[in-house]
């Protein structure tokens, strides 16, 4: 099942290559510049969280899910696009960070609370 979801996104990471080369993008795709790129998408996808009580999708309503959908899609698409230029298998990625996330929020210690690790 893991190889599975790797080898989708390598082929995700190969269309997107292709897009991008299609249209003679590769110069502006510099690491600096998908990173700005990313953290841009990023904000607009909170656009139309602003204001709402919780942002579930029952608020939302079908017009702001659409956009919410479309800029998920920016930020990984422009994650994946990073990930490819600087060479990070971001499953192997996920797997380290969930493993040194577990050693600084130890379930028994955190269970039920938003603090930061430092605040404990």
């Amino acid at each position: 099942m893991e190889e599975q979801k790797s080898d989708v996104l390598k082929r995700l990471q190969g269309q997107i290559r292709e897009f991008v080369a299609e249209r003679d993008w590769e110069p502006f795709h510099t690491p600096k510049n998908l990173a700005i790129s990313l953290s841009v998408e990023a904000a607009e996808l909170l656009e139309p969280f602003q204001w709402l009580a919780t942002g579930g999708s029952e608020e939302l309503g079908e017009e702001k899910m659409r956009h919410v959908r479309d800029e998920m899609a920016d930020v990984f698409i422009y994650l994946l696009r990073m990930a490819d230029k600087l060479d990070v298998d971001l499953v192997d990625a996920v797997h380290h960070k969930l493993a040194l996330n577990r050693q600084k929020y130890p379930a028994e210690v955190v269970k039920g609370s938003a603090k930061k690790y430092s605040d404990y």
